[in-house]
């Protein structure tokens, strides 16, 4: 049995079969654009710096990513689960793919964010229907195991981007990067256009049940506690993203590619642990993996305040990510499991998208109100506290008795 057989499979019947094909398309798919999008993430705050941004500008760089997606996100998830999932798919890298382009041509701050507000909009028509679409051809008990499998995709791609980007801007330019970004994408776009199948064959519930009221989702004690973890847990990313890269470069003086090094470390850790933890996930009691993780998550926010040197950055940023493997495997697989309840998949994991976007929102823009009238180096404290509120929160609001099919005590 081949490497990719076992890990469909293993043993439980993970993906259907027919649906394998478009499992390993969707999985590529994302991969190529992800990493495409990972090229230019460690350069973007060096380079609004350059231009002369200060820290509100750079967080509203990526704010504006996240402002975009926070509007259009149930609006993109509830079509889809109307009208079906490859037309947003292909229209959302399609745009990636020019937008490429438009970064190349940006001289300004004002156009960076005008851009990067287009490229969040392009965002949402891609993950939530990408996430929607797994969720609805994974096995019933599977879902922490499917998901851990799907977010390995996300991170690899996010390690491998930065890294790649930081280097790319040492040895040629910031253009050369934006022009592999688009190459990225436009692989991704190829991919889906050719081997998703059409619309008419796609199998989506909520199309068989009518549209569900968003009262009836949004009212879910259960997915209230996931989107509160979410959100806590993105804004610390926005605030890593979008100023460790900022104060490595200030403080320790880091290259680009050490730079891409430190925005890479937390990804790759957390991708690693997907696809064990999501196993683990299907087989345990999610809410300890999900405080445990919590927990993690805190500390390594902690620790970037207090390092003195770019190794002990690199050692927060794995505890970090060590938090994220551990305990979003449990998150995404309970989203999939409301989805699966609610018939409404795409809408619930568009809002959980909703709440990524948002932490990544005002992670980056407390961030930055912070670095503007205080100090760089408290923006870290800032996101400590926003995960040990997340993680107390979901602990103490979480559904009890579960009602949740396949959750164990």
């Amino acid at each position: 049995m081949s490497i990719v057989s076992k890990i469909f499979n293993d043993g439980k019947g993970i993906i259907p079969t027919p649906c394998k094909g478009i499992y390993l398309t969707l999985f590529f798919t994302v991969f190529t654009t992800i990493t495409g999008v990972g090229i230019v993430v460690p350069l973007l705050p060096i380079y609004a710096h350059d231009l002369g941004a200060a820290g509100m500008y750079v967080g509203m760089i990526f704010g504006a990513f996240s402002m975009s997606r926070i509007f259009l996100l149930p609006v993109f998830g509830r079509l889809s689960d109307q009208k079906g999932r490859k037309p947003f798919i292909v229209a959302g890298l399609l745009a990636y793919s020019l937008i490429s382009a438009a970064f190349i041509f940006s001289n300004s701050i004002e156009s960076l964010i005008f851009i990067r507000f287009i490229q969040g909009a392009a965002s949402a028509m891609i993950m939530p229907v990408v996430q929607a679409y797994v969720g609805e051809i994974t096995s019933e008990g599977s879902e922490g195991y499917s998901m851990g499998l799907f977010s390995l995709s996300m991170c690899i791609s996010l390690s491998i981007g930065p890294l790649i980007g930081g280097s790319i801007k040492d040895l040629w330019s910031m253009n050369a990067a934006f022009c592999l970004m688009g190459a990225f994408s436009t692989i991704g776009l190829l991919l889906s256009i050719l081997f998703l199948p059409a619309t008419a064959d796609e199998k989506i519930e909520s199309k068989k049940n009518g549209v569900v009221p968003w009262l009836f989702i949004l009212k879910d004690r259960g997915l209230f506690c996931l989107v509160v973890f979410r959100y806590a847990y993105t804004a610390c990313i926005g605030i890593i993203w979008c100023f460790l890269p900022l104060y490595a470069d200030l403080r320790f003086s880091s290259t680009g590619a050490s730079t891409g090094f430190l925005v890479m470390l937390g990804v790759f850790v957390s991708g690693m642990l997907n696809l064990p933890m999501g196993y683990v996930a299907d087989r345990f009691n999610k809410t300890v993996l999900i405080v445990l993780g919590g927990t993690f998550s805190t500390i390594g926010m902690m620790m970037m305040a207090w390092a003195d040197s770019y190794f002990g950055l690199v050692a927060a940023v794995s505890v970090f990510g060590l938090g994220g493997g551990v305990a979003m495997p449990s998150i995404m697989g309970l989203a999939v499991i409301k989805g699966e309840q609610k018939k409404a998949m795409a809408s619930v994991m568009s809002v959980m998208t909703v709440a990524h976007s948002l932490g990544m929102f005002t992670g980056s823009m407390t961030a930055g109100f912070i670095m503007d009238f205080l100090s760089l180096r408290f923006s870290f404290p800032c996101g400590m506290v926003l995960m040990a509120l997340g993680t107390v929160t979901y602990l103490i609001c979480h559904e009890r008795p579960y009602t949740l099919a396949k959750e164990t005590d």
